[in-house]
């Protein structure tokens, strides 16, 4: 069900990115005069597919990973001599720069109508407030300690953990000062922090930016008391039921579900733990054997059972929403901000101080959507905005096969008055469908290594 689910989410995901980029070209290529001749969701044989007023067809087809619009085109067939004005290579230079301009452009959009969603719905959130600092780390020598809630980075303001974390990918691989503002507790005034960085994670395969720095996220105390149990788990099994109240785990004393109970299941996959348990006033022992299950290619203790549900204290919730005039805004400063850290990052792959492993490929992709298809619509929301300025950025590179690499010949078209030559262009592109592969089988194996990780 689960891998059902993920397939679901990741088609609906990737079928939407398509979609709109391809209906960019298509939209702008019929402005412009263009036939079109085919407009596919997906490569090879039709699923399902069907033809407008105009001729044009209309394909889904069986394998979700791409898509294309073919325009007429003399470079690709004869063209009847009435429709050459329809053609594609016999239009300006101004509207072929716009047709394949439309595409990637029309991916920034979608991720600023996405954004926008996500602000006029609003979030309420966890604030960014430090838990135990680690001793000697970067955070504790710039005088950082638990309590603080983080307001700004580098003069940003970062509202929630994420923004925090967004921030701080910014500065990986650098050398420098890191600039903090925080506060202790409402109505307290601001103090700045400054942590030194040096080659800050350069080169991290995974980096968790905010542990790097010896920061923790503050959590309340939960207290280990059952709220509920699975008829066919370990803990049923165990003749855990709800109401119990976990006070030791083999004699060593547990006061917390999160910090104590959680890690010694997940530690002991197959093995058997001694509870003890409050029960009516009265105390027990029972003898618990966690289940294993594997989890990002390790094998981890389970029981099925879950907590008494408890409530976050009001004053460490942050509820951010906007009017939709001042989501308009909001979302596009956050589109223009997510698309330089994409841009950025990029460049420090290319230059060592960003490990390259850190590229995704299909798999995680995949992994990705569906555990943010499960986390809510506001989640999803962010994973389709954040994947289709990844889709703009990365089609207006200047490779050739990319529309990218296209605007370069184009544009190089209209600076000297007249084509490149077919040679350079076929040259251009032998080159573009080897980066692109290769950087393609780079991805998956990326993939598949986190996978046995």
């Amino acid at each position: 069900m689960d891998l059902l689910f993920t397939l679901l989410a990741t088609v609906v995901a990737l079928g939407l990115l398509v979609t709109i980029h391809e209906y960019g070209h298509f939209w702008v290529a019929r402005r412009c005069g263009v036939k079109v001749l085919r407009f596919s969701i997906g490569f090879g044989p039709a699923l399902y597919s069907w033809h407008d007023r105009q001729g044009t067809e209309y394909v889904i087809a069986g394998i979700p990973l791409g898509g294309y619009v073919k325009m007429l085109d003399e470079r690709e067939s004869p063209v009847p001599e009435q429709e050459l004005d329809q053609a594609f290579n016999r239009k300006s230079v101004k509207q072929r720069i716009a047709i394949v301009a439309a595409g990637p452009l029309a991916n920034f959009l979608l991720a600023i109508v996405a954004f926008w969603i996500i602000a006029v719905l609003g979030i309420t959130t966890v604030a960014p407030v430090t838990g135990p600092v680690e001793p000697g780390s970067v955070a504790e020598r710039a005088g950082m300690r638990e309590g603080l809630e983080i307001l700004e980075i580098d003069g940003t303001a970062t509202p929630t953990w994420h923004e925090v974390n967004l921030q701080l990918i910014r500065r990986l691989g650098e050398t420098g000062q890191l600039q903090l503002l925080a506060r202790e507790g409402e109505g307290a005034a601001p103090q700045s922090y400054t942590l030194q960085l040096r080659d800050w994670l350069r080169g991290a395969e995974q980096p968790d930016p905010v542990a790097a720095l010896g920061l923790t996220s503050w959590k309340p105390a939960v207290p280990p008391l059952i709220g509920q149990v699975s008829p066919d788990g370990a803990a049923a099994a165990a003749g855990l039921q709800a109401g119990d109240l976990i006070v030791a785990i083999n004699g060593e004393r547990v006061s917390d579900w999160l910090v104590d109970v959680v890690p010694a299941i997940q530690a002991s996959a197959g093995q058997s733990l001694e509870l003890t348990i409050e029960r009516e006033g009265s105390s027990r022992s029972l003898q618990l054997t966690p289940a294993a299950r594997e989890q990002d290619g390790k094998l981890i203790g389970f029981v099925g059972a879950g907590i008494e549900a408890f409530e976050w204290p009001e004053h460490m919730m942050r509820s951010i929403s906007h009017n939709p005039l001042t989501a308009i805004p909001v979302a596009v400063v956050k589109t223009w901000d997510m698309t330089v850290l994409t841009l950025d990052s990029l460049k420090k792959m290319v230059t060592g101080l960003v490990s390259a492993k850190n590229l995704s490929g299909p798999i995680t992709i995949a992994k990705v959507a569906g555990a943010s298809a499960k986390s809510g619509v506001e989640s999803f929301l962010g994973f389709i905005a954040y994947l289709s300025i990844s889709l703009g950025v990365l089609n207006l590179l200047p490779i050739p096969v990319l529309d990218g690499g296209h605007l370069v010949y184009y544009v190089a078209e209209w600076i000297r008055g007249k084509p490149l030559s077919e040679r350079v262009q076929g040259w251009g592109l032998q080159i573009g469908l080897t980066m692109i592969v290769g950087v393609m089988l780079f991805a998956i194996y990326n993939d598949i290594s986190r996978l046995g990780s």
